[in-house]
């Protein structure tokens, strides 16, 4: 996983991966860890992994991008090429204030990834073209 993250964070989400996988769990510590690492998004961005909201849109050309559902039932489009939500908490902690690596949308698709609970959907290129542009959804 390529990611524009700390090496303490992308370690964290390999040994959540590695773990996940043996046990389908995630231990104390590393929900301690990432407490510690991304601050009070890691609860918000669990409760969005256990509420399966994060989808992986893909398209025949390649491309990817993730939709997830926030806790007020706002669809957020999140690029971790990017690494780039458009929610006001990432403008503002991560990008204006410089106060966070991340916001709980994007930590909650770094979790389901990690941890291979990810929801997938294939659309074309229009339609990927559509929700990059934010015209439209899938």
């Amino acid at each position: 996983m390529r990611t524009f993250l700390p090496a303490v964070a992308e370690q964290l989400f390999r040994d959540i991966q590695k773990i996940y996988e043996e046990t389908t769990q995630i231990p104390d510590d590393l929900l301690i860890a990432l407490k510690f690492v991304f601050g009070t998004c890691a609860l918000q961005a669990l409760d969005l992994v256990d509420q399966r909201s994060v989808t992986c849109l893909s398209s025949p050309s390649g491309r990817k991008a993730f939709q997830v559902i926030g806790g007020s039932g706002r669809l957020y489009t999140c690029f971790l090429s990017c690494h780039y939500c458009p929610c006001p908490a990432f403008t503002y902690t991560v990008l204006r204030r410089n106060q966070g690596l991340l916001c709980k949308h994007i930590l909650a698709v770094y979790l389901c990834q990690a941890m291979a609970v990810t929801q997938q959907e294939s659309i074309s290129d229009q339609q990927m073209s559509a929700v990059l542009s934010g015209t439209g959804g899938p």
